[in-house]
């Protein structure tokens, strides 16, 4: 019976590792994504309304950079706490 045991809980602490690499390899692809909107965004703005400096792009991006970081850490601290 304790082999059995032994056996259940080291296919829970396999199922809980991959599913963690599931989640914080979403939490990789969602700052991809935003970050990526948001160098795209600027892009094209600076395409609309053209300047000296690519001034849009700049702030765009860094704008994404700063949301995305900010939901990287919101989401960590939230699945920590569980």
């Amino acid at each position: 019976m304790t082999n059995k045991n032994q056996q259940d809980r080291h296919h829970q602490v396999q199922k809980d590792r991959l599913n963690n690499y599931a989640r914080f390899t979403g939490i990789g692809f969602q700052m991809l994504a935003t970050i990526g909107l948001g160098v795209f965004a600027g892009i094209k703005l600076d395409e609309h309304y053209p300047n000296q400096y690519q001034l849009f792009s700049i702030i765009c991006s860094l704008a994404s950079i700063g949301i995305a970081l900010y939901s990287v850490i919101k989401q960590v601290t939230k699945s920590t706490k569980k």
